[in-house]
């Protein structure tokens, strides 16, 4: 096992940004307990509101495909997409080689 990342591409039908905010807030509250989880980011292009992205960092690919995008708690979320998608969900595996965060780093602040 060896982590990855998938960067999940969403771009919603204007006027369903709230919506699309609305609906993967609990698949990430829900997916943050689970065994092969690490971490995840949503984002919104500052300049296309209607643009979302997903970073998320999980242990395990094969649970990831296999198991975690059939949960119980993505359901909901997935049967909505496709009414408030403009474009087909893009999904893209990659492979982590370095991770750097401030919150690890010694430094201080003035």
């Amino acid at each position: 096992m060896s982590e990855f990342v998938v960067v999940v591409s969403n771009h919603v039908k204007p006027g369903h940004e709230k919506e699309y905010v609305e609906l993967v807030t609990p698949v990430l509250d829900a997916m943050r307990h689970e065994k092969t989880f690490v971490n995840t980011v949503l984002n919104r292009d500052p300049e296309d509101p209607t643009r979302f992205m997903l970073y998320e960092t999980w242990s395990d690919k094969a649970d990831f495909l296999e198991v975690q995008m059939s949960r119980e708690y993505r359901k909901t979320y997935e049967a909505r997409l496709p009414e408030i998608l403009r474009a087909p969900r893009r999904m893209e595996y990659w492979e982590p080689l370095r991770e750097d965060f401030a919150f690890f780093s010694s430094k201080t602040t003035s």
